[in-house]
């Protein structure tokens, strides 16, 4: 039987990340954290083994320079890389730019809220979008999933490209709280 792989990562930590602001499609870079993490990420693999022939990213320097740093720590800087818009964060529109927790208080949590082995670098949303895909998740759990940063998230896929298995490649106390931080990001203080 078959089996296929896409790695699906988080970029690192952004600028507007850490300042607990909506960033959508504002090209915010990472923060020193952000480095770290994508850096971590990249480690992650190797230490995993885990080798791509091809990766996704969206057109966000976030994105681009998690990949960077993730394709830098593997030594696959060769490997072809495409940038698409469609794999960029969600637009927040008038949110973006302004603090979520704040924003959370003034408004209410409920309104924040191939054949080949393929390596994605994308956003909290996109990544979402393509586990609910993958996962076959309902809107009301898929709105609860938090995808922690930096940390590779592997789908291993039977020859119909169907989910055979999916994890973190870290302990699970670390993506806990991992979850928990973003998670946090949304919480009117």
């Amino acid at each position: 039987m078959a089996c296929y792989k896409i790695v699906l990562v988080r970029h690192g930590e952004s600028e507007w990340n850490k300042a607990n602001k909506f960033t959508g499609w504002y090209d915010a870079d990472l923060s020193e954290l952000g480095v770290q993490e994508a850096k971590k990420a990249g480690q992650l693999l190797k230490e995993n083994q885990l080798k791509f022939d091809v990766a996704y990213t969206s057109v966000l320097k976030r994105a681009i320079k998690t990949l960077y740093l993730v394709q830098e720590e593997l030594d696959l800087h060769w490997i072809p890389v495409h940038r698409h818009w469609r794999l960029n964060e969600r637009m927040y529109g008038g949110l973006q730019g302004l603090n979520k927790a704040e924003t959370a208080a003034a408004h209410g949590e409920d309104q924040v809220k191939r054949g080949e082995k393929v390596l994605i670098s994308a956003h909290g949303n996109s990544l979402r979008a393509l586990v609910k895909y993958l996962d076959n998740v309902s809107e009301t759990e898929i709105a609860e999933l938090n995808i922690p940063t930096g940390i590779p998230l592997v789908y291993e896929l039977d020859a119909d490209l169907q989910p055979i298995k999916h994890y973190y490649l870290a302990d699970q106390a670390e993506v806990n709280a991992a979850m928990a931080k973003v998670a946090n990001q949304g919480k009117a203080k």
